[in-house]
């Protein structure tokens, strides 16, 4: 799969994104809520509570939020080990209250999730695995050491030993399967917006691109008869300094110079130009532009186009996005690289669609990982074969994800398989078909001429710069 410079975001980068100030100000909300349910549980309910070590416990939470903000300044961001070990304190915090207060025979025993929860959702797969088995140890403990809630007539609030055991499987299983939910909703999360990001970044860059192909190209363009000038004019005057060697010398260096820029002018304007003809182009023209940087690569690319029906005499001109220009230009890489020797892309047209399937000879996608292609940052196991043929491709997915979004983007279907799955295939015969993928568009999506954003005609207007 086409690769990218584009990664993700590691789980320590995205630890560091969390503020101090934020963690400071959910323990206070905590310790709002631990100082209420103590002072209700005692004056309303007579629960004879340890009230010296509670409110013991209750401050020292009080004291790390009050060290931390005068100690860190409020926009400090938090390391993944700074994260871990705030998050365990709290949990050890919670579990010598529940300690103090009845262990699992208190209700609020369910508040040890908190903490493993917030874990998964912000820190790594190691820190949420430390805090983790730290909650299960303070679950297990807490289900035969605790101080027993009594009331003010000596009595003690319990439930029976068998609620005791089932408390402490749920909360065990609660642990495991939240922490390892979280975890992975919030690392597909993740994953799926450091992907779009990579996709715009790529897309601002094509676009980047093409407008500076346009600046370019009008430039070339408007330089052009200027330059023309300078060069005839030199032309006569060397004619005339014939007598005069080293003014002629310098009329002919004048000359060279001219078609030096011109030149150099000619090759910076390859790129496009910013005119009104050139958001459009023939849709052959288009797809050779998105191949041409892979062209060279030692594989060969063929191209194939099959108009079908009456009125289909010529081929359309489509929109020149760069969407679909980077789009099938992943798309080509991608069959370039694991192709054997040859590459094909036919192209059909008719009223209403346009499509396209770009063909190697090579292995064909891993049937394991079909259903998934198009999802980043997809990991596998590559096999010895791949390593060596290619032991800088990571195989991420996310030069494929790029290519179908973009396509997507622009109105596209796309579609991926193995020659193997797909019988009609009819563009070389004879030959090993590996990969397929296969482009549609709606015609009214692309169409430059009849289409729904239709390339205005008219004179070009001039470029304004700031």
């Amino acid at each position: 799969m086409a690769d990218t410079d584009v990664r993700p975001f590691s789980g320590h980068t995205r630890a560091n994104w969390i503020r101090l100030r934020t963690m400071i100000l959910l323990r206070w909300f905590a310790i709002a809520g631990q100082l209420t349910a103590i002072t209700v549980a005692q004056h309303f309910y007579g629960l004879q509570l340890e009230l010296g070590l509670c409110y013991l416990a209750v401050g020292a939470s009080v004291i790390a939020n009050l060290v931390a903000i005068f100690v860190f300044p409020e926009n400090k961001r938090l390391s993944e080990t700074e994260n871990m070990l705030l998050v365990l304190f709290d949990l050890l915090q919670l579990g010598f209250l529940l300690f103090l207060t009845g262990g699992l025979h208190n209700p609020f025993a369910l508040l040890l999730l908190g903490p493993v929860t917030i874990s998964a959702a912000v820190l790594t797969l190691r820190s949420t695995v430390v805090l983790g088995g730290a909650a299960i140890l303070l679950v297990t403990l807490l289900s035969q050491f605790h101080f027993p809630l009594r009331t003010d007539t000596g009595d003690i609030l319990q439930i029976p030993e068998l609620f005791v055991f089932g408390n402490w499987i749920a909360l065990i299983i609660a642990i495991v399967f939240i922490s390892a939910y979280s975890l992975r909703v919030t690392s597909e999360i993740h994953g799926m917006s450091d992907a779009l990001s990579a996709t715009q970044m790529a897309l601002a860059r094509e676009q980047k691109l093409t407008d500076l192909g346009g600046v370019v190209a009008a430039a070339a363009h408007e330089l052009g008869t200027p330059l023309a000038t300078i060069k005839l004019a030199s032309a006569e005057l060397a004619e005339e300094l014939t007598d005069y060697p080293e003014l002629r010398e310098d009329a002919e260096l004048i000359r060279e110079q001219a078609d030096r820029c011109r030149d150099i002018l000619r090759d910076m304007g390859r790129a496009g130009k910013d005119d009104l003809h050139l958001r459009q182009a023939p849709l052959m023209a288009v797809i050779q532009e998105a191949a041409e940087p892979h062209m060279m690569r030692g594989k060969e690319v063929h191209f194939i186009s099959e108009p079908t029906g009456e009125d289909e005499k010529h081929q359309p001109a489509i929109l020149r996005k760069p969407e679909i220009i980077h789009g099938l230009r992943n798309l080509v890489q991608n069959a370039v690289d694991f192709s054997r020797s040859t590459v094909w892309i036919e192209v059909k047209w008719t009223d209403s669609t346009v499509s396209l399937r770009i063909v190697d000879d090579g292995r064909g996608f891993p049937p394991h990982l079909l259903g998934r292609i198009g999802d980043p940052f997809m990991r596998r196991r590559r096999a010895p074969a791949d390593r060596k043929a290619r032991p800088e491709y990571e195989g991420m997915g996310l030069g494929l994800f790029i290519a179908k979004t973009l396509l997507e983007r622009s109105g596209a279907e796309l579609t991926f398989v193995n020659g193997s799955e797909h019988l009609t295939l009819n563009v070389v015969p004879n030959r090993h078909i590996g990969a397929i993928v296969e482009v549609v568009w709606p015609r009214s999506k692309i169409d430059a001429r009849q289409g729904d954003t239709p390339v205005p005609s008219g004179a070009n207007t001039r470029i304004a710069f700031p």
